[in-house]
């Protein structure tokens, strides 16, 4: 992680361009056609996507589908909240992957592709923390369970932020909403 300061504007950057371009070698996308959105929205990834055959599911081991999710879980934890939605969605694949997930990792490399160069900027001064949360009702299509998701900010940079599923199947959106409130509210505490 490149940490930068510069004292003259009161500013600190972090970043992880060195990482993300090793990562985006390590898979060859380093040429990749970038793209704007982490995720596409042609990605459908229901579990009844995974392999049908053994030679399916052996090919999907040579592929390190683990590791190539921890590598995007990396960058995501420290520098990237850009990429939690995505790298959450196919990370719920790691123990039956298939081609349609692979493509969907390859798609959130294109994505770091295009925006290797982001960083988190602090800027000194402004110590307003702020909090954002949302939900994504039943969003997900195999287990009809809601995701939560929230963001802090401190004077405008993302310091906290979560993308998972919730451990309960709301009945409603109020009850999803509240259940995402409480979890962003322990964060805050």
């Amino acid at each position: 992680m490149k940490i930068k300061r510069d004292t003259k504007s009161g500013t600190l950057m972090l970043s992880q361009a060195e990482y993300i371009n090793k990562v985006l070698s390590k898979f060859n996308m380093q040429d990749a056609k970038p793209v704007s959105t982490p995720l596409g929205v042609h990605f459908r990834l229901p579990k009844d996507q995974t392999p049908k055959t053994e030679e399916e599911r052996a090919h999907m081991v040579k592929m390190s589908y683990a590791s190539a999710i921890g590598s995007l879980m990396y960058a995501m934890v420290c520098t990237r909240p850009d990429i939690a939605r995505a790298v959450g969605a196919v990370s719920m694949y790691m123990n039956n992957p298939s081609k349609v997930h692979w493509e969907a990792f390859k798609w959130i490399l294109r994505y770091l592709q295009g925006t290797t160069n982001k960083e988190l900027c602090f800027k000194g001064g402004d110590t307003i923390l702020t909090g954002y949360v949302d939900i994504d009702l039943a969003g997900n299509v195999d287990i009809i369970r809601s995701t939560t998701r929230y963001v802090y900010t401190l004077g405008g940079t993302a310091v906290s932020w979560v993308s998972q599923l919730q451990k309960i199947v709301a009945l409603s959106a109020t009850e999803a909403e509240y259940v995402a409130v409480t979890e962003a509210s322990k964060e805050m505490v």
